[in-house]
C-alpha cells in the first residue's frame, strides 16, 4: 500500500469521526433540547386540562375530632405529572413540571419527584431531582440559588412557597442522606416541611451532585392569584 493511499486513508477516517463529533455535539446541544421542549409541553398541557377539569382533588376541610377521617389523598402516578414548580430567581418564564420518579425517560419530560419522599406540603422532605444540561437545561443556573429565593410550586389547588435556606452543597451521587426527611448536612433541625432539589455536576459531567434545601413559607389557595414571590 502506497503512503499516498494511507494518508488518503486516514484523513478520510479523520473526516468521518469529526463529522460523528459534530452530530453528536447538535445531537446533545440542539436536538435533546427541542425533544424536551415538546415533551414538556406536553406535560404542562396535560397537568392544565386535568385542573381546568376540576380532576385534581382539593384539599379535605378541617373536620370535627368526632367526624370520620377524610380519605387518603391518591399516590402520585408513576411518570406522571402532578405540580408545576417555579423559581422567579431563574427568570420569568422558567416552569417546569414536577413528575413522579426520576428514571431517565421521565426527566426528559420535566423534573421528577423522588419517589418515597414527602408529598407537595407535607411534613418531612418533598424531594425533586432535574437535568443541568441537556433536555432543556432546566438547571443551568442552579449555582445561582441563594437563601431566602423562592421556589414555589402548584397542585392546581393550592401555591405551596419554599424559601431556600443556604446557597447549593456540593457532595457525591452515593450522598443518598440529602433527600432523608430530615436531609443530613441540611442544618435542619427536626422535622419540618423542607424541599430539596438535586441537580448534577460539574456543568457537563455528572460526578458530584449539588444539592439545595429549603423550607415551606407559605401556602395559599389557587383562587388567591399567585404568590408575593412571584413579585419580589
Amino acid at each position: 500500500m502506497s503512503v499516498r493511499l494511507i494518508v488518503r486513508t486516514f484523513s478520510e477516517f479523520c473526516i468521518t469521526v469529526g463529522a460523528l463529533i459534530v452530530l453528536f455535539v447538535v445531537y446533545v446541544l440542539f436536538w435533546t433540547g427541542v425533544k424536551a421542549a415538546d415533551a414538556t409541553e406536553g406535560q404542562i398541557d396535560t397537568l392544565r386540562n386535568q385542573w381546568a377539569q376540576g380532576t385534581v382533588s382539593a384539599p379535605a376541610p378541617h373536620t370535627s375530632p368526632t367526624a370520620a377521617a377524610p380519605p387518603a389523598p391518591a399516590a402520585y402516578r408513576d411518570g406522571k405529572p402532578f405540580a408545576m414548580l417555579y423559581i422567579p430567581r431563574f427568570g420569568k418564564g422558567w416552569e417546569w413540571p414536577v413528575l413522579e420518579n426520576t428514571e431517565v425517560r421521565t426527566l426528559q419530560k420535566g423534573l421528577g419527584h423522588y419517589t418515597g419522599t414527602a408529598r407537595l406540603g407535607t411534613r418531612g422532605n418533598f424531594a425533586v431531582a432535574g437535568h443541568r444540561r441537556t433536555y432543556g437545561d432546566p438547571f443551568k443556573d442552579f449555582p445561582k440559588l441563594r437563601r431566602g429565593d423562592a421556589v414555589v410550586l402548584t397542585d392546581g389547588t393550592t401555591w405551596f412557597t419554599y424559601r431556600i435556606d443556604k446557597k447549593p452543597y456540593r457532595t457525591v451521587p452515593s450522598d443518598i442522606g440529602v433527600i432523608d426527611p430530615v436531609p443530613r448536612k441540611s442544618g435542619f433541625d427536626g422535622t419540618g416541611r423542607y424541599l430539596t432539589l438535586t441537580t448534577c455536576d460539574p456543568e457537563w459531567g455528572s460526578s458530584h451532585r449539588l444539592i439545595a434545601w429549603a423550607h415551606l413559607d407559605a401556602t395559599q389557595p389557587v383562587t388567591d392569584g399567585k404568590p408575593a414571590a412571584f413579585h419580589s
